[in-house]
Order: structure tokens, then sequence, then C-alpha cells
């Protein structure tokens, strides 16, 4: 069986600050991390590697060179193969183009047998790249995946919803994505990581993959964000004294200045 997991690497929000002039991400000095939903696609595809032999797992991504950090990391974790698709002419794309990026990236690569992604990237939150993916691809998608399970050539899943979840039966080639709830990540090993750094982490530009500039980066991306901000500190709560029918008529006049009732 060949597994691919779409991964990518994003600033740690925890860590993200915005220029109060500029309106855009201060991306200097901030730590990048795996995104965890992608951590969790690629613990489940190595969890179906560990189960199954002869199973192969690869990783691929599109970003700017120091994403090599990151697919060593999933190399470490247990990935066998990692795909870094890099090149000016893919930068400031949205997920339309990215997408495209990728899909391209996949089909050079070759057959599959499921491919799997996070639900959506902690620096963007739009659970649009994998669905575009497969749709590109032509095959099925499953999304807010929690449990899965291979039977032959069909894969059985558990779709997460609002108020439980359903069960579902996907023909392979398919694509999943993955929620925090489908398993626990593993950590990287000593000997992972020495291993990790001895293998070849694979780059491709826009002529590997066989795309022209205007079709993929910025020139491809009808969306584009013009302004990102922090929202402005709430301001500071004022507490009301006395007796609840002294509180409610003192509510009620303040209400009543700021015009909300």
């Amino acid at each position: 069986m060949k597994i691919l997991v779409c991964v990518k690497q994003v600033p740690d929000t925890n860590e993200v600050k915005i220029d109060p002039v500029k309106g855009t991400l201060i991306r200097d000095g901030v730590p990048s991390i795996l995104n965890p939903d992608d951590a969790n696609a690629l613990e489940e595809a190595l969890k179906i590697k560990d189960k199954k032999p002869g199973t192969t797992v690869s990783v691929i991504t599109m970003g700017p060179p120091q994403a090599d950090d990151m697919l060593r990391e999933c190399l470490a974790m247990g990935a066998d193969e990692a795909y870094l698709l890099s090149d000016r002419a893919f930068g400031g794309a949205d997920t339309c183009a990215t997408s495209t990026t990728i899909a391209a990236g996949i089909q050079k690569i070759g057959d599959y047998d499921i491919i799997f992604a996070g639900r959506q990237a902690i620096d963007g939150d739009t659970a649009q790249v994998g669905p575009q993916v497969a749709w590109r691809l032509g095959i099925p998608v499953v999304t807010y995946v929690q449990d899965v399970k291979l039977c032959e050539e069909k894969v059985i899943v558990q779709r997460q919803m609002e108020n439980g979840y359903e069960i579902l039966e996907v023909q392979m080639p398919c694509l999943l994505t993955a929620v925090k709830e489908l398993n626990e990540p593993r950590y990287m090993s000593i000997g992972g990581i020495m291993d990790a750094y001895a293998k070849k982490v694979t780059v491709w530009n826009h002529e590997d993959v066989v795309l022209d500039p205007k079709d993929c980066g910025l020139n491809a991306s009808p969306t584009q964000v013009f302004r990102s901000f922090t929202p402005a500190p709430k301001g500071k709560g004022e507490m009301l004294n006395g007796t609840v029918t002294e509180m409610t008529e003192l509510l009620t006049e303040k209400l009543k200045e700021k015009h909300y009732i």
C-alpha cells in the first residue's frame, strides 16, 4: 500500500504578532511547527504502515526552503519519503492555487491508495485545500475523519459531526482529512532523527511538476487578503453593587444611555 500525507509548516500561533501599521503577520523570529491536524494525518498513515507490511508513507508540502526542517521531522516520525514543492512562482498562493500545485506534485509522484491531510491549517483555518486537492485529482474525499478501518479495496471511516458521527464507506484511492480526535501523534525517536538527516528531501519547482507560472501562486489566486489585524482589547468591565432591584435599574439606565435599548 502507498500512502501520501499532505503537510504544512505553519507559524506557532501562540507566538504570532501583527504589524499594527501594515496589518501583516510578523514572521521574523516566530518559530514554525508542523501543523497540528497534519500531525494526526501523518500518525494515521504511520499506524497503517505499522499494521500492514510493505506500506510506504510519503509526505508532501508546498513552501519555502526552510520547510525542509518540518519534512525531516515527519521523516523522523517514520515517513519514508519527503517532497518539497518550492519555487518563487508558488508564492502568494491562496487555497485554490495551493491545491493546484499540490495536486500536480502528487500526480508526479504517481500511484497511491490513500491521501491523508489535516482538517485545516492553524494559520488559515479554511479547511479547503484537502477537498480541493481531491477534486483536482478526481478522487472521493471524506472530511473530519475521526476513525479509519481498512477493508480490502475500501476504507470505512467515521466522519465527525456536531452531534455525533456518520459511518461512510469509500473506495480507494481516496483523500481523508483528519481531526485531532483521530489519534495521538507519536514523538520522534533519536534513531529516527538520525535517519531523517541521512535521507534526501526531493525538491521540485514549477518546471518539475509541469506548471505554468500563470497557473500557480499569486497569479492564479482569485482570493486576496487586503488586511489582517488583531481585534482591539475589550474595555474594562464595570461591577454593579446594591440590591437586585437597584442593579437592574442602574443597568437599564446605562443601556439606555448607549442606545442599546
